[in-house]
């Protein structure tokens, strides 16, 4: 890994030496923030966790009423039918607790599935951005890999303004409404 990341770093070095590059940047955390996009994606991606806790919870109340039923029932059962509603309680909590790791990784899918199209909206607007502005290169500074690197260009509010997408006025600069 570390060669691979050495070679490529001596064929940019070279690339630049060569011949005349424009080297740019962007941090892409930043953009997918500011998106109209993001807002939507957060509300659903709270709203689907909401459901994946519901979930659990009423699992939980499902364990505990059984196990409570259990314990008040265990002096009228036979010791066969302790064993099989033991075995059965003893399967609930597993899947009781198997069920937040699960719903995790359900959460995690879940907002890939729902960022993918967004990224790929952002990263088509920087490629545009890049062209027209001939970059040549475009380092995405949220990932921070390379230490060192030749100066180069924000590219973040070129492509705001591609995406439509307006900063907000700072509080300090908006006129005073008594």
């Amino acid at each position: 890994m570390k060669k691979l990341l050495l070679g490529a770093v001596m064929a940019f070095g070279m690339l630049t030496a060569s011949a005349q590059t424009k080297v740019g940047y962007i941090n892409t955390d930043e953009l997918m923030s500011v998106m109209p996009e993001a807002a939507k994606i957060n509300a659903e991606l709270t709203e689907y966790q909401a459901s994946l806790q519901q979930q659990g919870q009423a699992l939980q109340v499902e364990a505990d009423k059984k196990r409570d039923q259990y314990f008040i029932d265990s002096i009228k059962l036979t010791p066969s039918m302790k064993e099989i509603r033991r075995d059965e309680l003893v399967k609930l909590y597993t899947r009781l607790q198997n069920y937040d790791q699960e719903a995790q990784e359900k959460a995690q899918q879940y907002a890939q599935s729902k960022i993918a199209p967004v990224r790929a909206k952002a990263l088509d607007a920087i490629k545009t951005v890049a062209k027209e502005k001939g970059y040549t290169y475009v380092l995405d500074d949220a990932a921070s890999v390379l230490l060192v690197m030749p100066p180069g260009d924000d590219l973040l509010p070129a492509v705001k303004t591609k995406l439509g997408i307006k900063d907000p006025v700072p509080a300090a600069n908006k006129p005073a409404g008594n």
